[in-house]
């Protein structure tokens, strides 16, 4: 468990930003007024996510790797914080849905309908708890492998004998 105790925290740290930027969504009105515009803006969070993931491999590079990382041990530790935050998403799912904005599936269900961009049988299976828990967790692992891969390109430790 030590090994993994940088993504462990970084993916806790993930876990309470991505609460924090509902609680932000909500604030604004992307919940309710302006839900039409919330499907751009939640977006947005990617920047929060990637800068997660660089600080995180940061962290492992330096404090586990002593300085020294190179790419397929940043990628071990990035789909590992992957991991980590899909297994948490549930959690954060509900927190949000149940507690910061209870309201959201009603809201973004009415919205898809009377904009006829879903049947209504189509927006309430679409926009309920159990498919954004999947959502959740898909989308932590699918989008944590691809920015995982990326960003260790970018912290492994450089090779002074490339050409």
């Amino acid at each position: 468990m030590k090994k993994f105790s940088i993504e462990i925290r970084w993916a806790i740290q993930f876990s309470i930003f991505t609460l924090v930027w509902m609680i932000i969504e909500k604030s604004v009105g992307l919940h309710d007024q302006y839900i039409a515009k919330q499907a751009i803006y939640t977006n947005l969070f990617a920047i929060i996510a990637i800068t997660i993931y660089v600080l995180a491999l940061l962290d492992k590079k330096k404090n586990y790797y002593q300085g020294k990382m190179d790419w397929k041990q940043g990628f071990l530790c990035g789909l590992v914080l992957s991991f980590v935050i899909a297994v948490l998403s549930p959690m954060v799912q509900y927190i949000t849905f149940t507690y910061i904005t209870p309201n959201f599936f009603a809201k973004i269900t009415e919205y898809a309908v009377s904009h006829k961009i879903q049947t209504q049988a189509q927006a309430e299976t679409f926009f309920s708890m159990k498919s954004y828990i999947l959502q959740g967790i898909f989308g932590a692992l699918s989008m944590g492998v691809i920015t995982a891969a990326l960003v260790a390109l970018v912290v492994k430790t450089k090779d002074t004998n490339e050409k």
